[in-house]
């Protein structure tokens, strides 16, 4: 998204691409070309049994009172809405933290409708397409009483975009596409006295961005969280996270590090200016570095709501659910848009020879893979970066084996091209608390291991996966880490939202990174820039396919699985729905407590 050069895009057609680009199917199948529709009208709550939270809003209700228990594997990235890039926290920061724009609740097209939030419109593009300006809602106040401003979006913007070495979790779209001041700048916390010229606040109701080039996605792109406000003055940079201050339903009561989360109605929240939430139970507790199979076991019995996480429960609890149609009546099923693929480091020798990813794409058994991961309802097999239910997919497989289960003797003519005949020695990573994502990885070691190449495979905890360990490509090159398990969802649900921070060489991050290959292709970064500027739906979806198909000759990436959800829905939970704008976890804006 980086471009020194300037296309027109008037103020009527930016608005037509924001209208098509949030289409979506509104079929329900198991095809993952399909999506639930929200057709049973959200909040009627007539849905039930299996899948009906694809369908509509289950156990609709405005009962307030009660306890909301999330409970967790392992930890979030972050709780800080600057500083995070896992959807379900995404998600669960909406609690707390307003963004300009979000996501309606509801199912399939309705639950992708992006509605304003913090802004009391969608934004305003000037005629040529290179400004957006939004204005708030009147009389928005912090938790403390405090007035929300534009100047607090505008910092929060800079915290998260221009301090990588504080905040280094969260994407750096802002960064990529606001326009530059004449010298470089350093940031909120480097340059005290320093500012961003190209983020206007006219007034404390105004923000106003100032683009290099126009962006037909800007609405989608502001549903971030990092548009959340942050007050400069209570701003305290890597432990803000201790006491973010609430714009939204709820606050913070207490927040230990790594074990729970305590959150309580904000007093301060006025439902005049939030007509999407609804401040339902009195309490909201987030469960920290619970085992999966505890979580399950207290979703079954209704002593936790939601499991936070969103992928679903683990083997064991499936198979139970399986085997009793009482229980898998109260399960959800959904794809949601996400991949499930082995990242292959480009710039990690011998990864830095086409033939040798070739070797890689050839081995791997896809099919024990999905049946590592959970077999058929966690996912169908993958031979596309680009997800079937992401506008712009296009049907090819470019390393096409029998049955999906690969080609020993194709992968050894891949290793005899790129010099390595007799095999090599790497890496291969997977989230510690992930026990679908390890075993999917000994899937493909296994494979590996037939065609000689040998994969010592090394374990990161997730909320570290990307800040510490393999989203930063120093530590890649120094450990020999050539593969790494990676699961992924579109940041907004179009094919620029799901392509460009994993395939665009200027998003390579020092630390946080997600293009985990290190990509950098100039045809795919040309094709990335057409494609923002693109004022016809259909041009750009052609060109998401293209970009698809370049990445893949890349061999950068092999796609194992279309990833499912398979969640549990506890009677004790109101306001459940699947929702493909959060990859097919719950809506946890408006969950409460049936108790």
């Amino acid at each position: 998204m980086r471009r020194s050069r300037t296309v027109a895009l008037t103020a009527a057609a930016a608005a037509a691409v924001l209208v098509v680009t949030g289409c979506s199917s509104d079929k329900k199948s198991d095809d993952p070309k399909s999506t639930a529709t929200g057709s049973s009208a959200a909040g009627t709550g007539g849905a039930t049994g299996a899948d009906a939270g694809t369908k509509g809003i289950v156990n609709a209700s405005d009962k307030k009172g009660g306890t909301v228990t999330y409970e967790m594997r392992g930890t979030p990235d972050s709780l800080d809405p600057g500083n995070t890039y896992y959807a379900y926290i995404y998600n669960f920061s909406r609690l707390y933290a307003r963004p300009l724009t979000t996501f309606q609740p509801g199912a399939g097209a309705d639950g992708q409708k992006l509605v304003p939030d913090l802004a009391e419109s969608m934004g305003k593009p000037s005629a040529d397409g290179l400004s957006w300006t939004y204005k708030l809602r009147a009389g928005l106040k912090y938790e403390d009483g405090t007035p929300i401003t534009s100047k607090d979006v505008k910092y929060a913007v800079l915290r998260s975009n221009f301090a990588p070495e504080v905040n280094s979790n969260g994407p750096s779209y802002f960064k990529e596409l606001l326009v530059d001041n004449d010298k470089p700048y350093e940031g909120p916390y480097k340059d005290k006295e320093g500012d961003l010229k190209s983020i206007e606040t006219p007034d404390d109701l105004t923000i106003v961005f100032h683009l290099k080039h126009a962006f037909a996605d800007f609405d989608y792109l502001v549903s971030a969280p990092q548009t959340a406000p942050v007050p400069k003055e209570k701003d305290t940079g890597s432990t803000y996270v201790k006491h973010v201050m609430s714009s939204g339903t709820y606050k913070f009561e207490s927040y230990e590090d790594g074990k729970q989360a305590v959150l309580v109605p904000n007093t301060n929240w006025d439902k005049a200016s939030d007509p999407i939430r609804k401040q339902l139970p009195d309490k909201i507790v987030l469960k920290m570095n619970i085992e999966q199979s505890t979580i399950d076991k207290d979703l079954l019995a209704g002593n936790a709501q939601v499991d936070l996480v969103g992928a679903g429960v683990d083997q064991q609890t499936q198979a139970k659910i399986l085997q009793d149609p009482k229980l898998k009546a109260q399960t959800d099923n959904a794809f949601g848009g996400r991949l499930v693929y082995t990242a292959i480091n480009s710039q990690v020798a011998p990864f830095d020879n086409v033939e040798c990813r070739k070797a890689v794409q050839y081995a791997i058994d896809k099919v024990s893979v999905q049946t590592a991961i959970g077999g058929p309802i966690r996912g169908a097999v993958a031979n596309t970066v680009l997800p079937p239910d992401v506008p712009g997919h296009e049907d090819f497989n470019t390393y096409q084996t029998k049955d999906n289960k690969g080609d020993e003797a194709k992968a050894k003519e891949a290793l005899k091209a790129c010099g390595k005949p007799d095999g090599f020695n790497t890496v291969l990573t997977a989230r510690t608390e992930r026990a679908p994502e390890i075993a999917a990885a000994t899937s493909i070691q296994a494979a590996l291991k037939k065609v000689g190449i040998n994969a010592e495979i090394q374990q990161y905890p997730q909320g570290k996966y990307f800040s510490d360990h393999v989203g930063v490509p120093a530590f890649n090159k120094e450990k020999n880490i050539g593969l790494m398990m990676m699961q992924w969802g579109a940041d907004w649900p179009t094919g620029y939202g799901f392509l460009q921070q994993i395939t665009d060489g200027r998003a390579v991050k020092a630390s946080g990174n997600n293009n985990l290959a290190e990509l950098n292709d100039p045809e795919v970064n040309k094709l990335l820039d057409e494609a923002a500027v693109n004022t016809d739906r259909a041009a750009r979806e052609k060109i998401y396919a293209q970009i698809d198909k370049k990445v893949m000759d890349s061999a950068v990436y092999v796609p194992l699985t279309y990833f499912k959800v398979f969640l549990y829905r506890p009677d004790s939970a109101t306001n459940l729905v699947s929702t493909p704008a959060f990859s097919g976890e719950y809506d946890y804006l408006n969950i409460g407590s049936a108790k």
